[in-house]
């Protein structure tokens, strides 16, 4: 009984800081403020990486097609970067259909 009134006596703090302290989102990187270089590593680095590339603007990234669905395939992405318009940083994944030019 004394195990249960210490765990309530501790959990009770606990519970009250989680409560008063702001969840912070983690940022997701910006194209936009990398190199070229720097972008593409990010990528290769990750494997899989939720990217910006503008206002309010993100794709996931993938390095090879491992880190895609079973049914998906690998596109090629260029995105703009600080210092490249047309920077090749990795692949998207996405389901071929017929109502799509990218599975021909």
């Amino acid at each position: 009984m004394q195990l249960i009134r210490v765990s309530r006596r501790l959990a009770l703090p606990l519970i009250t800081a989680l409560a008063a302290s702001p969840i912070q989102a983690q940022a997701r990187p910006d194209s936009l403020t990398l190199s070229c270089q720097e972008a593409a590593a990010l990528v290769n680095a990750s494997g899989a990486i939720v990217l910006g590339t503008g206002p309010n603007i993100y794709d996931r990234y993938v390095r090879e097609i491992r880190f895609c669905s079973g049914a998906e395939q690998l596109k090629a992405e260029w995105v703009k970067t600080r210092d490249n318009p047309q920077c090749f940083i990795g692949y998207t994944c996405y389901v071929p259909s017929r109502d799509n030019n990218l599975g021909r």
